[in-house]
């Protein structure tokens, strides 16, 4: 038996939490993760999984067989990468997962720059705007809003302003709002989280500093980034978004800024990362690269 291979999939099956999933990841038939998990228990002489019908868990020999395989690994795969391009430009695949927007508009457009850079590294970006589980999707890092995962590693690369704003047909339907008590004869375009299910709140800052939740009846809801702009251009209600999503329209007319003084701090963006890869050639190039990039798309001042 390959050895190696074995220790691949053991660690790959706990990662993902079953066969299926750790054969699809490793694009293995799912009969061969079988045969080559019970070949390895038998040749450890001791029991990794304890199996029913319905789910697995790892036996605590195996949970510590797991945390040493999986150390081994990441750190020959790290050497490898680092082998391969002599030291110099790191090679390999490097899987990435951001949401719809930051993908489209701030991310994409500048990866012909990273390509330049380095050729070797083979990009997989996941567009979602739910919050992936690293570990066991196999994702090397993410590009989030917030960094107090305690299992990962948080690295807060720019600080993004927010706008509100709606199209010139509406505002001229509704009035435009200057103060808090303007926005009840309002209607906003509102966001829920794909994960929880929980409404993001209209949030505003008074001249003084001082921050208000304003409720104000919803025209429409969505969950994702990009429809969430679409619902801002066709003329919904008010919508509170991040900046760079409607930077393009506010500069061309197709949307107003309304109240500009009154919008809350800006939203930290963070890189996050399993600590088991911290070293990795591809990841450390990837960081380096986006934490100016990001910023610099989103015309934001980068965090030093």
């Amino acid at each position: 038996m390959d050895r190696l291979l074995a220790m691949r999939v053991f660690t790959r099956l706990v990662d993902t939490g079953g066969f299926g999933k750790a054969a699809d990841a490793l694009r293995l038939p799912k009969s061969t993760v079988t045969k080559m998990i019970q070949t390895l228990e038998s040749e450890l002489g001791v029991r990794l999984l304890e199996r029913t019908t319905r789910r697995i868990s790892v036996t605590a020999e195996g949970a510590a067989y797991y945390e040493h395989t999986r150390r081994m690994l990441a750190d020959l795969d790290d050497f490898e990468s680092d082998l391969a391009g002599g030291g110099n430009s790191p090679i390999g695949p490097l899987r990435v997962e951001t949401g719809g927007s930051v993908a489209a508009r701030l991310l994409i457009p500048a990866l012909g720059e990273f390509r330049e850079r380095f050729p070797g590294i083979e990009l997989q970006i996941g567009v979602s705007d739910r919050t992936v589980d690293l570990l066991s999707e196999g994702v090397d890092c993410a590009i989030r809003s917030t960094g107090d995962d305690p299992a990962v590693v948080a690295r807060q690369i720019a600080e993004l302003p927010w706008a509100l704003t709606a199209t010139p047909g509406y505002l001229a339907r509704q009035g435009i709002p200057e103060t808090l008590s303007d926005l009840k004869d309002h209607a906003m375009v509102g966001y829920f989280s794909a994960r929880t299910g929980r409404s993001q709140p209209l949030r505003l800052s008074d001249p003084s500093g001082a921050l208000h939740t304003v409720d104000i009846a919803r025209a429409l809801e969505v969950n994702e980034s990009n429809a969430h702009s679409a619902a801002a251009l066709a003329g919904l209600g008010l919508v509170q978004t991040l900046r760079f999503q409607v930077a393009d329209a506010l500069d061309d007319g197709r949307l107003v800024d309304v109240m500009p003084t009154w919008q809350p701090p800006p939203l930290p963006v963070y890189l996050v990362y399993l600590p088991t890869r911290r070293h990795n050639p591809r990841l450390r190039a990837f960081v380096e690269w986006v934490a100016q990039a990001l910023p610099a798309r989103a015309g934001a001042s980068p965090i030093t």
